[in-house]
């Protein structure tokens, strides 16, 4: 949120809230980006294992970053609900970075959907309620979109069907409408989403 610049004396002060960038999965490909984007501005990187998330903090912060950490399973509204919140007490969320995800190899295909598909769709619905107006996302999908085959609208109809929104940043009664603009990339396979989102 934008405020209002206090002057004293000769200086002009900004009191604006610092700008916030978090990325979900702190792996090599999170970390890169989070060093292009994540200058001057509070870096909150969040991982279901907090191991993770502490050896990638430990990383930027000897870069010179503002670095926070969290734990988060991207899969449970809960825990996505709570990075959300530790992100707005830092500061306005601008910029967001989902790298978090399961192959294949790694998971069954349940859990492929749960975190890949369901997953992403449930970042970008929390945070697309509180990103600033202008802010930024990216989606980077995992190898999943390029392995498994296309899913029929049978296969993706539960994943999608919309759940009671609790946080505490949205009203439980906000409409299931998403003013998101999506870019996706190409992709033989809807099992992932990737591409970027612009807050208007």
């Amino acid at each position: 949120m934008e405020h209002p610049a206090v002057t004293k004396g000769a200086f002009t002060t900004s009191t604006r809230a610092p700008d916030v960038v978090v990325v979900l999965g702190p792996g090599q490909i999170g970390q890169a980006i989070a060093r292009r984007v994540g200058i001057g501005k509070e870096v909150l990187l969040a991982d279901r294992d907090p191991a993770n998330a502490d050896a990638a903090a430990t990383t930027l912060a000897a870069a010179g970053y503002n670095v926070h950490t969290a734990t988060v399973d991207v899969a449970d509204r809960e825990t996505v609900c709570r990075v959300v919140t530790q992100a707005l007490a830092l500061g306005t969320v601008t910029g967001l970075v989902h790298a978090a995800g399961v192959s294949p190899s790694q998971a069954p295909p349940e859990a492929v959907l749960r975190v890949d598909l369901y997953g992403t769709a449930l970042v970008l619905e929390e945070f697309g309620a509180v990103i600033a107006p202008g802010g930024a996302g990216i989606v980077i999908s995992s190898q999943s979109g390029h392995r498994l085959p296309a899913l029929t609208p049978n296969r993706t109809a539960p994943w999608l069907s919309p759940r009671p929104r609790t946080c505490s940043h949205c009203p439980s009664s906000s409409p299931g409408r998403s003013w998101i603009h999506c870019t996706p990339t190409n992709s033989p396979s809807v099992a992932t989403p990737c591409g970027s989102w612009r807050r208007p």
